[in-house]
């Protein structure tokens, strides 16, 4: 609705090295929050304040006009819409990375655990699961010179066991980098970040370190958001959710 008003009050810092996650249901203003940041928000959005990326302020600039150090590497939650249907991998590696060697994209591929799959630069992304295509994007992501990594639901259409290998990806590639992870899956942060943020209706209504948000919730939204999780978490999962490091 044209005036209203989505995300305020929004405040938050992301230190190098540290993993921080964006928790909240549906609607709740985490996409927007992460485009805004990354620069790409939908048309007609009026954005105010301040964002700053390496000490340079990008609020409101396209990611072509912002200056290299301002610059955001971000994951998509659809893999399949951020990979060209009609062209074969090879060639979007090669058009992504034109300096890169035979070498150091086969090291890349490895990385991520791509590195045994037959013919694959002659394939195309229809021909990849899901999840490997989520890897591929995470591993284009990683070669990014920024210092932030921003992941928008990138684990949301994947089976469990999937989930855990793009975890685990995430957590190499945010080894240098800070990463801002946007879910609603509380179960699947647990095992990734350090940090939380919980917003509600466009407004950040907790933070905390991930094991004190899952011991001792303050807001009575997180609390429920925390029991629910707790509840419908696998036996594996019980672990993450009870505040044990990983």
């Amino acid at each position: 609705m044209a005036g209203e008003k989505r995300i305020s009050d929004v405040n938050f810092r992301i230190h190098a090295g540290e993993r921080v996650c964006l928790l909240g249901a549906s609607g709740c203003g985490k996409s927007l929050t992460a485009k805004t940041i990354t620069g790409t928000p939908p048309p007609g959005v009026r954005i105010s304040g301040s964002i700053r990326v390496n000490g340079v302020e990008v609020c409101g600039k396209h990611p072509v006009v912002r200056p290299q150090a301002g610059r955001v590497a971000t994951v998509f939650q659809d893999s399949s819409t951020a990979l060209n249907p009609l062209m074969t991998l090879g060639k979007q590696l090669r058009l992504a990375l034109p300096a890169a060697c035979d070498g150091e994209i086969t090291a890349m591929l490895e990385a991520v655990g791509l590195g045994d799959i037959p013919r694959f630069a002659a394939r195309y992304p229809a021909e990849l699961s899901g999840g490997q295509r989520q890897r591929l994007c995470i591993a284009l992501a990683m070669q990014s010179s920024s210092s932030l990594l921003v992941a928008d639901e990138p684990t949301t259409a994947l089976d469990v066991l999937t989930q855990q290998s793009v975890v685990d990806v995430m957590r190499k590639a945010s080894e240098a980098r800070a990463l801002l992870f946007i879910t609603h899956d509380i179960t699947v942060a647990a095992q990734l970040c350090q940090h939380a943020l919980v917003m509600e209706n466009g407004r950040l209504v907790e933070s905390a370190s991930m094991a004190q948000l899952l011991s001792q919730p303050q807001h009575p939204y997180t609390q429920r958001l925390v029991q629910a999780a707790k509840q419908a978490a696998l036996p594996s999962q019980i672990a993450s959710l009870c505040g044990v490091a990983v």
